[in-house]
């Protein structure tokens, strides 16, 4: 699934297509997936008028604590906004996920100061990690505090009414240019955990790096991610929740629909828009709507999941 790659004469489709396909997710909009197909529900604030049924968790990314740059000076205050709108909902979530670069520089006192906000969601947390997460010496600290149970770096499975999650890592070991990369013995992993997995189960898979294509000349993709895309065929309903990239993108393709997550910290620039990736600076009065969570809901026996965007301001 490496989309440059994949023509129409090979039964796929084009470069040109995939682009058509994607999605850019207004702010504040309901998503349901059905089958593999979005759709789009209405606003949030409508969405969030009626109680969610079945299983409900919530996705936060790219907190950067320590950061404080002017693109924003205080990430620590924004993540605890964002913190602050989730102990806001009406009905509590099952758990939270965290896409990874809960940190900016992988510093003791970084991690203690996210775990001391997002622990006041007082919400099971799930995490992966980014390549923030990774820049101690001894590549230590993420593993001793979020490692526990994990496998290699840190990835892993759970279920949850009747879900399959997996987590996955996939900043070990970056190819040319950034791009993610699982790896051998991880992909190994994948295909022996999905084995005996009925097609019917819903599968939520969750890494930092985009699992599909977005932007690979700023390393926004994941260079062997179509190996574990391909033990996905044949399961009906498949979500792939990432970060990185600090903006909503969607896309579908196949029974795959790929979702990023906003930052609590900074937006960075739409792909191409800029010579490079990194901290995008705005007007102070539209950073905040340029931040926000992500709350997914599974209702049991309909295999839909809705996907629920909400900015921190706006």
């Amino acid at each position: 699934m490496n989309h440059d790659h994949i023509n129409d004469e090979e039964g796929g489709v084009s470069r040109r297509k995939v682009l058509e396909c994607m999605t850019w997710v207004g702010t504040g909009v309901l998503w349901t997936v059905s089958g593999g197909v979005p759709r789009s529900l209405g606003l949030v604030d409508a969405a969030k008028a009626a109680e969610p049924a079945g299983l409900t968790f919530l996705q936060i990314s790219d907190s950067h604590v320590g950061f404080d740059k002017p693109a924003n000076p205080n990430a620590l205050g924004t993540l605890e906004e964002a913190i602050n709108k989730v102990k806001a909902l009406q009905a509590k979530p099952a758990f939270m996920i965290h896409t990874g670069d809960i940190s900016h520089l992988s510093k003791a006192s970084e991690f203690d100061d996210a775990d001391r906000i997002i622990g006041q969601a007082k919400l099971d947390v799930h995490y992966v990690p980014g390549e923030h997460d990774f820049l101690d010496e001894e590549v230590k600290l993420y593993k001793e505090r979020y490692g526990k149970g994990t496998r290699g770096p840190g990835y892993y499975s759970f279920d949850a009414n009747g879900v399959h999650f997996i987590g996955l890592v996939n900043v070990v070991d970056l190819k040319a240019g950034g791009l993610g990369n699982l790896g051998a013995e991880q992909l190994e992993w994948l295909d022996d955990d999905l084995k005996g997995k009925s097609k019917s189960t819903p599968i939520v898979l969750f890494a930092h790096i985009p699992l599909w294509t977005v932007y690979p000349q700023w390393g926004w993709g994941t260079d062997d991610s179509a190996r574990a895309l391909e033990y996905l065929k044949g399961f009906g309903s498949v979500t792939v929740l990432n970060g990185h990239i600090h903006q909503v993108m969607q896309k579908v393709e196949g029974n795959v629909t790929f979702h990023t997550a906003r930052s609590t910290a900074f937006p960075q620039p739409a792909p191409g828009t800029a010579p490079s990736p990194g901290p995008m600076k705005v007007e102070a009065s539209r950073l905040r709507s340029l931040l926000g969570i992500t709350s997914v809901n599974f209702k049991q026996g309909e295999q839909r999941l809705a996907v629920i965007d909400t900015p921190l301001q706006g």
